[in-house]
């Protein structure tokens, strides 16, 4: 079994605090798409079975307000229900605005960190072009094989702290 853990970052308090998941380990819905309860910006990290990260934000800005690290659902559970098709242009863009309003930076900067972010994120892949071989899994970066590696990274990109059990 892997990780599981589902974490918000309140930009007006600068802390995460543990919330229940979007679902459980089984896949099956526990908080449907209630969002948080939390003055803007904050931002949602749920991590599923070492394999996705659904970052949740507000605002918005030019993105949906959510992106993925890892896989996608849709992917993850080859079901196309599981999530709405994802943009990684769109959602980079939306996060490079989020990460400008959180940390109070000009819109200058936010281009090379939308770059920096689209990095991080999952575009949606067809089930069959994914190559499951753990022999390759020596030859891979921690981050790729798990999403919570990479999760603490894409924090720090964001220029965030790390919940606590992804800074070990």
């Amino acid at each position: 079994m892997g990780f599981f853990g589902t974490y918000l970052y309140d930009g007006k308090e600068g802390s995460w605090r543990p919330v229940a998941p979007a679902i459980d380990e089984l896949g099956r819905p526990v908080r449907g798409d209630q969002l948080p309860d939390a003055a803007e910006p904050w931002l949602l990290v749920d991590i599923h079975d070492s394999d996705v990260t659904t970052v949740t934000y507000r605002p918005a800005g030019r993105g949906t307000g959510v992106a993925y690290l890892g896989i996608t659902p849709r992917t993850y559970f080859e079901n196309e229900q599981a999530s709405a098709p994802t943009d990684v242009t769109r959602e980079a863009a939306g996060l490079a605005d989020w990460w400008r309003q959180a940390h109070g930076v000009g819109e200058a900067a936010s281009k090379g960190k939308e770059i920096e972010l689209r990095s991080f994120l999952a575009p949606d892949l067809d089930p069959d072009d994914i190559e499951v071989d753990a022999q390759d899994d020596e030859d891979e970066d921690d981050a790729e094989i798990f999403v919570e590696v990479k999760t603490s990274r894409f924090l720090a990109a964001l220029d965030l702290p790390r919940p606590a059990e992804l800074a070990r």
